[in-house]
């Protein structure tokens, strides 16, 4: 009694039934927990910089200090006036340090504040 061969077919593979596509790229991808918002229309830049300004006031008050400084200080130092100009130059520099802390405390309040 001979034992029978495997039939060619059963040597082979099966081929498997094609599942889901991981990102269908004529879709936009779906992220767990994620629901983008809809505007109805977009800002102005006025808008928008009113509306960030009334979020965090304190970046555009560095900004204009920041400015000033700067300013006064070239003016300063064009009319010869080292001692002011190097003054003007060391508060530059501490506003706009305070502009960067400024940003960085708007950061973490805006990533703080409940999503509503």
């Amino acid at each position: 009694m001979a034992a029978a061969a495997p039939a060619v077919s059963d040597q082979l593979p099966k081929a498997q039934a094609p599942g889901p596509v991981p990102f269908d790229p004529s879709r936009p991808p779906v992220i767990e927990g994620f629901t983008p918002q809809t505007r109805s229309r977009d800002e102005t830049f006025k808008e928008k910089f009113m509306r960030k300004t009334k979020e965090n006031p304190f970046v555009p008050i560095g900004c204009l200090g920041t400015a000033g400084a700067l300013m006064y200080g070239l003016r300063a130092f064009h009319q010869g006036k080292t001692r002011q100009s190097q003054m003007l130059m060391r508060g530059r520099i501490f506003a706009q340090g305070f502009t960067v802390v400024a940003i960085i405390v708007g950061v973490f309040a805006t990533t703080l504040k409940p999503k509503q």
